[in-house]
């Protein structure tokens, strides 16, 4: 188990897993609330209350952000977000009840593992009550079934995982990044793929870039995939700037996953910042996009092998 921590203060981080189903939800509270964005690039997202977080739209705070496994199935865990909330009179007052703001995004991991078995209200629930500035990253949460590399099928393809990174300034600014990495694509870091999908050998790759070329999209591929995660800062930021700041996170997708965004991956970034440090915007979406390709790398490389899908740790190669 690796754990590690988040130092954003007003930000707690819960995982609840399946071991053996493999799915799982990782819960991102705000309970003093927290201005948010998203940016979806991916053609195949699965999302809740997106809607809500473009600069026009009347509600300026979000309580939680959940992303979860399951499919669309899994849209169901904000119910016991909301709940937890509830519960906790936190959420936007409407004189009667305090309503929660709770954004989601899902992603594919129904061929790995009990399709039967989802993310539901109850497992959202408890992800709350795990939440805390600890948290574990790998095989749990989000990332639970996750894989990446799927152009050869599932049996060619390599465990992923649940991942963190944070960048910490002495003037007090956090910018950290929250990822769970189920992608078509490989993984490239430094112009090298380090994990992706697997040659019949299973001990080499075979470059899903070049694959997909060579076919000329002439064969069919499974729509198993999408990347979700969030930037989490304390900069003070405008729900726009945090638009922004989600966009530009997009980048670290782009230079650690190849192929990225295709119409097979739903990929989406929200954007959460709590407004404690006065700083440029463009420092806090440049520092978003180099956190999120590390926390990328720290997924992949937190993974452990399951149903005979080999980790990165799994494969002999020059890392």
């Amino acid at each position: 188990m690796i754990t590690i921590k988040t130092t954003v203060k007003g930000i707690k981080i819960g995982n609840l897993q399946d071991e053996q189903a493999l799915t799982g939800v990782t819960v991102i509270l705000c309970e003093n609330g927290a201005t948010a964005g998203v940016d979806v690039r991916g053609s195949a997202p699965g999302t809740r209350e997106t809607d809500l977080l473009d600069p026009v739209n009347t509600v300026d705070k979000v309580h939680a952000v959940v992303l979860s496994g399951g499919s669309a199935f899994g849209l169901a865990t904000a119910t016991g977000v909301m709940k937890y909330l509830e519960e906790r009179e936190i959420g936007f007052d409407v004189g009667v009840t305090k309503v929660p703001i709770v954004c989601q995004a899902v992603l594919f991991d129904l061929l790995l593992g009990d399709y039967k078995v989802r993310p539901d209200e109850a497992m959202g629930y408890k992800a709350c009550e795990n939440a805390g500035e600890d948290f574990e990253i790998g095989n749990y949460g989000a990332g639970t079934g996750a894989s990446i590399g799927k152009i050869n099928s599932m049996e060619f393809a390599m465990k992923s995982g649940l991942g963190y990174s944070e960048f910490v300034h002495e003037s007090g600014l956090v910018v950290g990044a929250l990822v769970a990495v189920n992608a078509f694509g490989d993984i490239i870091k430094d112009g090298k793929i380090i994990a992706g999908a697997l040659n019949k050998d299973k001990a080499s790759f075979a470059n899903t870039s070049k694959l997909m070329t060579s076919s000329l999209l002439q064969r069919g591929f499974d729509n198993t995939n999408t990347t979700i995660g969030a930037i989490i800062t304390n900069a003070k930021l405008s729900k726009a700037q945090c638009k922004k700041v989600s966009q530009v996170a997009h980048n670290g997708y782009a230079r650690a996953i190849s192929p990225i965004h295709t119409t097979l991956d739903g990929d989406t970034i929200f954007a959460l910042a709590t407004g404690e440090i006065e700083t440029s915007i463009d420092v806090v979406a440049n520092l978003a996009s180099e956190v999120m390709q590390e926390a990328i790398y720290s997924a992949v490389k937190s993974s452990k092998s399951v149903l005979g899908l080999k980790s990165f740790n799994d494969i002999s190669y020059e890392k």
